[in-house]
């Protein structure tokens, strides 16, 4: 396949989930396909709690708004794929969101390679099914797509996505092949105590979206020594109707009957717990946040904290920063941990 033959078929991709949305394009796309997919998400909502309609929803619109013609072409046309030689790449992925493994899927076909997937058992239904519908528009891809759960066989390279336990397994696993191996990361948001209340809102989406269970969602806040709570507390209010959904409930029922037997000192409002504590990955229902003295010496220490990050949400902190509200909006050219995924891929 040529490169254009890729794109096109990705884009195709793009507008049949589009059929997933609030404002579906029409598109002459056969019902069975439709139906098929639509049973897929079903099985995904029941096989896993945190994989609500919303959360799904979302997801759907995310990659629907990446797959188009022109974000795809404008990703590609920064690499040369020309002397490409053909190599099988394995893909260990998560399933703390849905799809949270697609780009790896996608970058590893956009770059012509074949790719065996192992999917994590809280997100299998989706991928296969978008697989097939790539085949189905681009015949092509029908030798360059396999999924497994057994053991990984016969691939050139690996890119696997876990825990900081499970990544020191894979990298001693991997060892002899060339890999990317991501571990645990966190994003933090910097506050000034000059946010605006609409900024503060859209943290509130960067906070509670996916329940908070994704690397760029917003765990912690560095706040100012006399930093005030309540706009803050007052913009995230949208977001009560959280403390409805069973899983989240329990999870906020349960750490907060720790730390009130612990005897932390936190504040709540009631679907939300705010604590402070210097580590990056907060529990289900909780930001931690710790407080700063000057942006310098933050800037150095979060410096030193890098690894352990995947976004900053800010204004005017760094020239890496996202704007409030963003970190679930990545684009095709944002790659987790910033390694270029495309740029490994060519490489080997």
């Amino acid at each position: 396949m040529e490169l254009q033959q890729r794109v096109n078929a990705f884009a195709k991709l793009g507008h049949f989930l589009s059929q997933f949305t609030k404002t579906p394009n029409d598109a002459d796309i056969d019902k069975a396909l439709i139906d098929g997919f639509a049973h897929q998400l079903k099985l995904a909502q029941e096989n896993n709690g945190w994989f609500t309609k919303n959360n799904l929803d979302f997801a759907i619109q995310s990659w629907t708004d990446c797959l188009t013609h022109s974000n795809l072409s404008q990703w590609a046309n920064n690499y040369n794929f020309n002397a490409i030689e053909t190599k099988t790449i394995a893909i260990i992925m998560a399933g703390n969101i849905p799809l949270v493994g697609f780009h790896d899927f996608l970058s590893v076909l956009i770059s012509g390679h074949k790719v065996i997937v192992k999917q994590s058992s809280n997100d299998k239904h989706l991928l296969p099914y978008l697989a097939k519908y790539l085949e189905y528009v681009e015949p092509g891809f029908k030798e360059k797509i396999a999924f497994t759960e057994d053991k990984l066989e016969d691939y050139d390279a690996v890119i696997a996505t876990g825990s900081n336990n499970t990544a020191r397994y894979f990298e001693y696993y991997f060892k002899d092949k060339p890999s990317i191996i991501r571990k645990n990361r966190n994003s933090i948001a910097i506050l000034t105590g000059n946010e605006t209340d609409e900024q503060l809102s859209d943290l509130s989406d960067d906070i509670f979206t996916y329940y908070g269970l994704g690397c760029r969602n917003v765990s912690k806040l560095y706040v100012p020594e006399d930093y005030n709570f309540d706009a803050f507390f007052n913009a995230v209010f949208k977001w009560k109707d959280i403390i409805n959904e069973s899983k989240y409930a329990n999870n906020y029922d349960y750490n907060k009957a720790v730390y009130i037997m612990s005897e932390f000192d936190m504040l709540e409002n009631g679907f939300l717990m705010i604590k402070e504590d210097k580590s990056f990955g907060s529990p289900i229902a909780t930001v931690f946040y710790e407080k700063y003295k000057d942006v310098f010496t933050l800037k150095e220490q979060l410096e030193s904290e890098k690894e352990n990050i995947q976004c900053i949400v800010a204004n005017g902190f760094n020239a890496e920063e996202i704007l409030f509200g963003q970190t679930q909006e990545p684009k095709l050219w944002d790659y987790a941990d910033n390694v270029d995924t495309v740029d490994f891929l060519l490489k080997l």
